[in-house]
């Protein structure tokens, strides 16, 4: 498992019965996650005394209940140097998916070797949301082309950005629809030395494009395998999706890039939780890298 142990700014505190006990810098969340499925004991006192707490709705959605929860405040992930905000958003969310730090010190330990080697890394970043990937990957020195089909992400992307310091680096930021900017970096002959995906299993492009991630996800990284360089440097795939194994997911990649040699690999993703010492699944990912 790719596990995302080096937070100092967050942590799972504990999960049962359909609910995770998270820190958010000095907030306590309670959120639901549908992973948790087991019933153990709540003995943590933030579980009766939490900052904000989502409930869900019976009749699908939610909504926060805050008890002392501000508009918006900011958390750090010292490894990386990196500063994020975070928000009570709607659908649980908070702006930020924390386990995704184990892959960005995977990939920046990429870049940075291959522009200490003298290359130049350009990477695209598809379904960037509120840029963690991105910010990692422009603190590390890469050129990132973000994009995104919300207006609102990538303008709080944006503010992450300028948080971490990386307010002049070399980001593009888009608002588009991902499969549609693909087809166009191909016919513009526009080439990526890496690329990133965070696809949702489900959603709508700006025009109303409909987005399954079971139907889509193999056609996207067949096409986005036409704007890799000749001197690619690796691809990741994410995946909440129950039902996108790890092992479907390596399976796609390394069909769709064997030509490039190099390394496929794939796993779970996790957190580690600090009352029972257990790690909470947070989805799969999928790893290809050229080696060299």
């Amino acid at each position: 498992m790719y596990l995302a142990d080096n937070w100092k700014d967050y942590e799972v505190i504990d999960c049962s019965k359909g609910e995770k006990l998270e820190r958010w810098g000095k907030k306590i969340l309670l959120r639901p996650d549908p992973q948790v499925i087991w019933d153990t004991p709540r003995r943590n006192r933030g579980w009766k005394h939490p900052d904000g707490h989502y409930h869900r709705s019976k009749k699908g959605g939610g909504s926060w209940e805050a008890f002392d929860l501000p508009e918006m405040w900011t958390i750090s992930y010292q490894p990386l140097g990196l500063t994020f905000r975070l928000k009570p958003f709607k659908f649980k969310h908070t702006g930020l998916f924390p386990e995704q730090a184990v892959n960005w010190e995977w990939f920046t330990g990429l870049i940075k070797d291959r522009i200490a080697a003298g290359g130049q890394v350009k990477v695209l970043n598809l379904f960037a949301y509120t840029g963690g990937a991105t910010c990692a990957a422009a603190a590390a020195g890469a050129a990132v082309t973000h994009v995104d089909a919300s207006k609102g992400m990538v303008g709080w992307a944006k503010e992450n950005a300028k948080e971490s310091g990386l307010a002049e680096a070399p980001v593009r930021w888009l608002v588009d629809d991902c499969v549609k900017f693909v087809e166009r970096e191909i016919r513009r002959g526009n080439k990526y030395q890496a690329i990133i995906m965070d696809p949702p299993s489900y959603g709508r492009g700006p025009g109303g494009e409909v987005w399954k991630i079971e139907e889509k996800i193999h056609p996207l990284i067949k096409l986005c395998t036409q704007i890799l360089a000749d001197d690619p440097l690796f691809f990741l795939v994410n995946s909440y999706t129950t039902g996108l194994q790890p092992a479907v997911l390596s399976y796609i990649m390394s069909t769709e890039l064997e030509r490039f040699g190099g390394h496929t690999e794939a796993d779970e993703v996790g957190l580690p939780v600090t009352e029972s010492g257990l790690v909470l699944p947070c989805g799969a990912a999928g790893r290809w890298t050229s080696g060299v």
